[in-house]
């Protein structure tokens, strides 16, 4: 063989399997991963895990954040996640005090996908009130600025780095009163950052937001300036014919989490018919209480499939593209999630010699990829050209069950 043309380099590393772009996990709650597991023990609804959900926000300092969200961003890169959004709430004391510094567990998160050498967009999210006629209260008060001008104050303060991308969020309309949407939407445009924000999760958001304002959370975000190829919808489960038009003719992305949304009962959102007006699909892993994009990635059509009893919504190659260069967009890195001269070198290896991916065709390595290999058939992971996971085996932070069970163990 020719060097140079047949023969690999001196050095090179053999990726052995099939080498996609990394994965991007568009919205993420990093300390909901200490909820796997205790959740499921009981029946209820939306409203019931959410009072669990709180008892472990009110438990959190920006060391232990930090501790457990680097735990969990080394889980995500194990299963080839090479960047996170992470749409981050919980940025004061107990009662509401701010910390001496204002962003304390916001730096913890970045620092946090640093060590374990992921890339992140922070999505910090503006959280005003507890309902549509109720205030914070409790563990809630954690999450609220005065108003949203002081949000935005606050936020503005919070730096990027080469691993990192600070944008914006509206947790939801429940949550942000109307008359604060548009400081929102409008620090994001003014800055070009990413906007995300829950859209329509609950049946209950949808009754409220009508009784509140006669519009749906849809129509509500559009006339304050929320739509737009910037922004991304998460979840956009109960949506009006009238719903799906604003979010697709806006070119508003839409992420859909559906481990999430099958473990909290909230319902199956249209993502077909989205993408076909238009609104670009990401995916994410949310409450994390699985994390594995293949599953998510097969997730949407799989349950499009049981909701109308018919096959082939959607090709594998377009769930990958929401897994990769779809997720990346919506996180403000367009640059990256393609395997192209000038891109990040960012590359995930499936092996095809587990019992899952063992025998697959060589025509059909994507379809076996989304529709068969799980986070658990990840070897190796390179992130912006630097190596994090070799073999199955994160090369950062060492022992990943370890540090993760002396995260929660300390919350819980």
């Amino acid at each position: 063989m020719r060097h140079g043309v047949d023969a690999p380099p001196p050095g090179a590393v053999h990726l052995r399997g099939v080498t996609l772009p990394g994965l991007a996990n568009a919205h993420s709650h990093a300390f909901h991963r200490a909820l796997r597991g205790r959740t499921q023990r009981e029946r209820g609804t939306f409203w019931t895990w959410r009072r669990q959900m709180y008892e472990v926000a009110a438990r959190l300092t920006p060391d232990t954040y930090h501790a457990l969200a680097r735990a969990a961003y080394a889980e995500m890169a194990l299963a080839g996640i090479t960047c996170v959004g992470e749409f981050h709430y919980v940025h004061h004391q107990p009662g509401g005090r701010p910390y001496d510094a204002p962003n304390a567990m916001g730096e913890a998160l970045i620092a946090a996908a640093a060590d374990a050498g992921i890339r992140i967009t922070l999505l910090d999210t503006c959280y005003l009130r507890g309902g549509f006629a109720a205030p914070l209260e409790g563990p809630q008060l954690r999450f609220g600025d005065r108003d949203a001008h002081a949000w935005a104050d606050r936020a503005a303060s919070l730096k990027g780095a080469g691993h990192a991308r600070v944008g914006a969020a509206v947790h939801s309309v429940r949550a942000v009163p109307e008359g604060e949407i548009g400081v929102v939407s409008g620090w994001a445009r003014e800055r070009g950052a990413p906007l995300h924000f829950h859209l329509s999760e609950q049946v209950a958001e949808n009754e409220g937001c009508l009784a509140a304002s006669g519009r749906t959370p849809a129509a509500l975000l559009e006339s304050h300036g929320a739509l737009g190829p910037f922004a991304t919808a998460v979840h956009a489960t109960h949506l009006t014919p009238e719903d799906i038009t604003l979010l697709g003719g806006s070119g508003t992305g839409v992420c859909m989490c559906p481990t999430t949304e099958r473990d909290l009962a909230d319902g199956i959102g249209p993502a077909r018919v989205l993408a076909d007006a238009g609104a670009p699909l990401s995916l994410g892993s949310d409450s994390n209480a699985v994390v594995d994009l293949f599953e998510e990635a097969r997730g949407v059509e799989l349950d499009e499939r049981l909701a109308t009893r018919e096959r082939g919504h959607w090709l594998a190659a377009g769930l990958l593209r929401g897994a990769t260069s779809g997720g990346h967009a919506a996180l403000g890195w367009h640059e990256a999630g393609r395997i192209a001269v000038g891109a990040p070198a960012d590359l995930v290896t499936v092996t095809l010699d587990s019992v899952r991916t063992a025998g697959a065709p060589l025509d059909a390595l994507v379809e076996t990829v989304v529709f068969a290999a799980t986070a658990a058939d990840v070897r190796e992971v390179i992130c912006d050209g630097r190596h994090i996971v070799h073999e199955g085996r994160h090369l950062l932070t060492g022992d990943v069950p370890s540090a993760l069970t002396t995260a929660i163990n300390h919350l819980t």
